[in-house]
């Protein structure tokens, strides 16, 4: 693995377009967060001609449903959703403008052309380290559809959140290249 990229948010797609898979990336400023019943929302929105609750252009996007917050701390634990939730939804939304998702898990192949079309990144967080990814969530804030509880639509200010590129704008997939060197031949 390469040294730890820093990314300062928005994500633009020429930056996304320049991480690798392996990469190691420290991610800084605002994110969103949006789990399946989200993302099934803001796609019947599109379908009907509604405008999204956020302007998903250049931004990323964490598949999380956090626990409740401890007295003092903006956030419970934050893990990584499986990503794999939100496939039937992600071309539809990645036609928005999102150039990074961060989740756990694979992807299915319509997802990653739909990435190769939208310059679009996918970052996998560690999901057994939710309670340390939470030190790096400084603010959270429901943005839309509270009603969904932990799957609503909300910002993060985060500081130095790890992530590792799985899946690159190209399509490589460090799932892939990362079992090489462990596979009989």
């Amino acid at each position: 693995m390469s040294e730890k990229i820093r990314i300062t948010t928005p994500l633009t797609e020429a930056q996304a377009r320049k991480l690798k898979a392996g990469d190691s990336v420290l991610i800084s400023g605002t994110i969103f967060s949006a789990r399946d019943a989200a993302h099934k929302t803001m796609v019947e929105a599109l379908e009907r001609g509604e405008k999204l609750p956020v302007d998903w252009q250049n931004q990323i996007v964490y598949y999380l449903g956090p626990t409740p917050a401890k007295p003092g701390n903006p956030i419970g634990s934050a893990g990584p959703t499986t990503s794999g939730r939100m496939d039937a939804y992600t071309p539809k939304m990645l036609e928005q403008g999102i150039k990074g998702m961060i989740g756990k898990g694979s992807r299915k192949p319509e997802v990653i052309e739909a990435m190769k079309k939208h310059g679009t990144v996918y970052m996998a967080a560690v999901g057994g380290a939710a309670a340390l990814i939470s030190k790096c969530i400084k603010k959270y804030e429901v943005l839309a559809y509270p009603e969904l509880g932990p799957e609503a639509v909300a910002a993060l200010e985060v500081e130095d959140f790890p992530a590792i590129v799985v899946i690159d704008t190209e399509g490589n997939s460090y799932y892939e290249e990362g079992q090489k060197p462990y596979r009989r031949l």
